[in-house]
């Protein structure tokens, strides 16, 4: 499960461009109980925080780009990190750069069309909080190529892969660091497109206790289901989410792996 401890190759932050922050912040408020903080000098960009503990980011959307959850893993070096996987077929949208002293990021396209970024750690390691009540606790990907997609992050991360059956006849790709224990340092999934239309992406996985009253809470605020809770054996109880803005996020009752 995530730790804070954000192993090399763990995501360890998450952001949302949307085309209208105060919205947006307004909607996650009424959903998880999020306050924002806006960052001074940012134009706008700051942090979903919970308890006053950073759980995520909001930041203006880039034009013409869709709104979306950026996931971002961390490395000890963005600039080799950049390298590597252009050198992997790997697209590079924002190329490494300094964020003032807390770190050092970069913006990628991987060769599934999944986008990502890298997060190379000063002041800031990443998220205050994880694997808590509205907080994130998995990291999944859907793409049509999960084979390219996985031998892509393998040689960008140094990531494991185990086969995990919850149930006869159905098998999802767990993903672990590089380092420690396999099952103790699983952090995601990969996994195939719902539809033919669905583009390749990471998907943000938030804890929660009752994922139905979150459903309701997100229904309410102007937000839509794109898929309904159910139960899965071994797994626990799933729903997507799409906000306003149409940009989607899962929830999950329990750890994905029980």
């Amino acid at each position: 499960m995530l730790t804070t401890d954000f192993p090399i190759g763990s995501p360890c932050w998450i952001d949302l461009g949307t085309p209208d922050i105060p919205v947006t912040a307004r909607f996650y408020g009424q959903v998880f109980d999020w306050s924002f903080l806006e960052v001074p000098g940012t134009g706008g960009y700051g942090f979903l925080q919970s308890k006053g503990r950073t759980v995520g980011a909001l930041g203006n959307l880039d034009p013409g780009a869709r709104s979306a959850w950026t996931t971002y893993f961390r490395t000890r070096d963005a600039d080799a990190t950049v390298k590597a996987a252009e050198q992997a077929g790997a697209t590079v949208r924002v190329p490494p750069t300094d964020v003032m002293q807390e770190g050092r990021f970069a913006a990628l396209t991987d060769p599934t069309g999944a986008e990502f970024a890298v997060w190379q750690a000063g002041n800031t390691t990443g998220l205050d909080v994880v694997s808590e009540e509205g907080a994130l606790v998995w990291s999944e990907l859907h793409t049509s190529g999960q084979d390219i997609a996985f031998a892509f992050y393998e040689k960008l991360f140094g990531w494991r892969m185990e086969n995990f059956e919850p149930s006869p006849g159905m098998t999802y790709r767990v993903l672990s660091t590089a380092e420690g224990d396999q099952q103790e340092t699983s952090f995601g999934g990969i996994a195939p497109t719902m539809s033919p239309e669905q583009p390749s992406a990471w998907t943000p996985y938030f804890a929660t206790e009752d994922v139905d009253a979150v459903i309701a809470r997100a229904t309410a605020a102007g937000g839509s289901v794109l898929m309904p809770a159910s139960d899965v054996e071994n797994v626990g109880r799933l729903a997507w989410l799409a906000d306003p803005n149409g940009a989607p996020f899962a929830l999950i009752k329990g750890e994905p792996r029980e």
